[in-house]
């Protein structure tokens, strides 16, 4: 099934993935990987998106934001997609197109699913036998999530910030998560949902969100009869 229209809606929380053209790497050097995530700091503070969590793997991209405005992750991509091209192909002597069409993104109920999310993101190099644990990893807000590590391109959520009344205590109650594995369902329900640009989150929070976007916001009921199928 195609995927739905791509919707914003300020100060909800989104789920984003963009990958590489043809699954190429994105990223050659370890300077690409910074230059990114310098340019998507500068991207993201001019068009008011924040960052809340990311990893960077070789050929795709996880971030977790809240835009400001309608516009602001449109605006964000769009700047940082042009400029890192452009730097791309003139450091390694290619041409043509790196990304993989348009990046994909569905919105997310914070107290439900923005947490689980942030594991989500930060597990991706585990999931892909990587690194062993996330901390391992570089190129993720793993090390500032759970270890306090300075980083100018993440805006806290609020979720995170009432894990604990200290830096360390949130620290701690964020290390914590990761004791527990995110299920099979899980797992199948954050990739359904921003494969297909489904909303991820309760019922009620998909109803209050298809009424205010005048769409269907998730699959319709398995076994509808073919004759009323859109």
């Amino acid at each position: 099934m195609a995927r739905l229209p791509r919707f914003f809606v300020p100060g909800v929380p989104l789920h984003v993935i963009q990958r590489g053209n043809n699954r190429e790497a994105l990223f050659r050097h370890i300077t690409d990987y910074q230059v990114y995530l310098d340019w998507l700091q500068e991207a993201s503070q001019m068009h008011e998106c924040a960052i809340h969590a990311y990893v960077l793997m070789t050929n795709h991209v996880h971030l977790l934001v809240t835009p400001t405005h309608e516009d602001s992750l449109p605006r964000t991509f769009q700047s940082l997609g042009r400029r890192y091209v452009q730097y791309f192909n003139a450091t390694h002597q290619r041409t043509g197109t790196l990304w993989e069409g348009r990046y994909r993104a569905t919105l997310i109920e914070s107290e439900t699913y923005l947490l689980t999310c942030c594991r989500y993101i930060e597990l991706n190099p585990v999931r892909a036998e990587m690194v062993r644990h996330p901390r391992d990893y570089r190129w993720s807000s793993y090390p500032y999530h759970a270890g306090g590590k300075s980083n100018p391109l993440l805006t806290p959520h609020g979720l995170y910030q009432r894990l604990g009344g200290t830096a360390a205590a949130r620290q701690q109650a964020y290390r914590a998560l990761f004791r527990y594995h995110l299920s099979g369902e899980t797992l199948d329900a954050i990739r359904e949902a921003t494969n297909k640009a489904w909303v991820l989150g309760s019922d009620k929070f998909k109803d209050r969100l298809a009424k205010k976007l005048e769409r269907r916001v998730s699959p319709l009921p398995r076994g509808r009869p073919s004759s009323e199928r859109d």
